[in-house]
């Protein structure tokens, strides 16, 4: 058993972070061998946050709907219903990353206008 979203969402992220070493990406990559399609691939692959919003809200309509169709019986559904609550997780934490990325470039914003008005160019 393996939660392909979240390794997926975590190859990600170290790509458009800049962050994690080699030893971590190839046992993500490992994880994730042969399981490399729809939203999956593309959190894996994802260049930009908004890329893996977009992917991991696909992510979770595919296991939202695994889910639905599982029985209740399914040694695997508690599992499964376990690995939905990760991702919704995850995806709670994506957007607030995506947040405070904005408002880091708001803020930086802020500060060039105020040191602008602070400073005047003379032209």
């Amino acid at each position: 058993m393996s939660c392909y979203e979240i390794e997926a969402l975590r190859l990600g992220l170290m790509t458009v972070l800049g962050v994690g070493d080699d030893s971590t990406r190839d046992h993500a990559e490992k994880e994730l061998e042969g399981h490399l399609e729809g939203p999956i691939q593309g959190l894996a692959e994802a260049d930009s946050l908004a890329e893996i919003e977009r992917h991991l809200d696909a992510a979770l309509v595919d296991l939202e709907e695994e889910v639905a169709s599982m029985d209740s019986d399914d040694p695997e559904f508690d599992y499964t219903r376990g690995r939905l609550l990760a991702v919704r997780d995850a995806e709670r934490a994506v957007q607030r990353l995506s947040a405070q990325g904005e408002s880091i470039v708001d803020g930086l914003g802020d500060a060039h206008d105020t040191l602008h008005e602070t400073f005047p160019v003379e032209e």
